[in-house]
């Protein structure tokens, strides 16, 4: 299922590997058990009992990097497949039947600090410092020595806050567009070194000074290309919010760790807006989660419907015989297109205006006894993101969210497996 990979990558590095079936039992051990990297190698290397479960017996444990390496191997779709695979076990011992499905949706925040325009400014000038320190340790200095503008970055960062958190509101704005300019300048000044850097390595003026700085070269070059691109959106939604008004410029950018990142909000009072993906988790009988998706860019939620439904027919091979969302899953469309699905009982509540036949379905008892299982999938996705880590993903990038989500529906669903007793 995913082993060909683990066992390429291991062959790829040359000498003993480490056996694909010890590394998949021991990741899913320390998703199980929320311990960390270095947790899981403590763990197992002074338990017995983890020794055997991961198959590890008397042998040399592999170490927490091992274990980062090799996670990634795996990637998204191999956790994609060993979740069919539970799915499937879970079909065979009668855990699930298909007949109902639920769907809702919530947000895996970033592993990010709230994003405001003068941090992520901040956080521009310090990685590519960082990168043009790197590259001048070595290549050496070529024509004028560059400036180091960290310090006049946190003064300045430190003269916006003060100017927010002032009470005298008359002289906020402009203390604000004051301190806000001198920002963009150095952020620019240093945006104009790094590009300039990056030419002078483009044209072969400046290069390594010995082979050993030649990989820290091309590294760091790297960085800077990827970042510049980055902080020019961030100088420019800076620009657009403080000294034009415009609070919804498109295609923000929330960090430039995870430049991903999207705003959400679901109408929470704790937490108005949230910063991540959206997920969608479906399940049908006994918590068991059958399907989960995690979107690029946020959908509207009335759009996941007749995926849902179509997920489910992938996985027994029928569609259900009762489907049960929220109101935000509404639309007399998706009503319509369920029903010629073959699906019996659409049990979402109608937006808008009751209509009397609507009135009277949501009366009905098997309508009141399908929203009664819908509200399991608030309790589940709470669940999921106090026991199995889905409050915040501790993973980079895109598939490092995907894997974490996968990881975190795969511990779910084998604390089920072993906690119910099959039928």
């Amino acid at each position: 299922m995913v082993w060909p990979g683990v066992g390429r990558t291991a062959a790829l590095v040359g000498g003993p590997g480490t056996p694909a079936e010890v590394v998949l039992r021991m990741l899913v051990l320390k998703r199980v058990k929320g311990w960390s990297f270095e947790e899981t190698e403590h763990e197992v290397r002074k338990n017995l009992v983890y020794r055997h479960l991961v198959r590890v017996y008397f042998e040399r444990v592999p170490d927490a990097k091992t274990l980062i390496r090799l996670s990634a191997v795996i990637g998204p779709d191999g956790v994609a497949a060993i979740h069919r695979r539970l799915v499937e076990i879970a079909r065979e011992e009668g855990l699930i039947k298909g007949r109902p499905a639920r769907v809702d949706t919530t947000v895996v925040e970033t592993n990010i600090r709230y994003p405001t325009d003068s941090r992520l400014l901040a956080d521009g000038v310090r990685v590519l410092r960082r990168g043009l320190k790197h590259l001048e340790q070595a290549t050496g200095v070529v024509g004028c020595r560059l400036r180091d503008r960290m310090r006049a970055t946190t003064h300045r960062v430190l003269e916006i806050a003060r100017a927010a958190r002032s009470r005298n509101f008359k002289q906020v704005r402009p203390r604000l567009e004051r301190g806000y300019r001198r920002l963009l300048s150095i952020v620019r000044a240093t945006m104009r070194d790094a590009e300039r850097v990056i030419a002078e390595l483009t044209g072969g003026v400046r290069v390594a000074v010995n082979q050993r700085a030649h990989k820290m070269v091309g590294k760091a070059q790297r960085q800077l290309e990827r970042t510049v691109p980055l902080v020019r959106r961030v100088v420019a939604q800076t620009q657009a919010r403080i000294f034009q008004g415009n609070t919804h410029y498109r295609e923000k950018l929330f960090s430039l760790f995870e430049p991903h990142t999207e705003a959400i909000r679901k109408g929470k009072t704790s937490k108005p807006t949230e910063f991540g993906k959206l997920v969608k988790l479906q399940e049908a009988e006994n918590q068991i989660v059958v399907d989960y998706q995690v979107y690029t860019h946020r959908p509207e939620d009335r759009t996941l419907l007749i995926p849902t439904i179509e997920a489910h027919l992938r996985a027994f091979g029928r569609v259900p015989r009762l489907v049960a969302a929220d109101r935000g899953f509404w639309s007399h469309a998706n009503k319509q297109a369920a029903q010629r699905a073959g699906v019996e009982r659409v049990c979402i509540p109608a937006l808008g205006r009751l209509r009397e036949e609507q009135r009277t379905e949501q009366r009905q008892r098997w309508f009141r006894r399908g929203q009664r299982f819908r509200t399991g999938c608030e309790g589940r996705i709470s669940v999921l993101k106090r026991r199995d880590g889905l409050a915040r993903c501790r993973y980079r990038g895109m598939d490092g969210i995907k894997r974490w989500v996968g990881w975190g529906v795969v511990s779910n669903n084998l604390w089920v497996l072993i906690t119910t007793p099959p039928t």
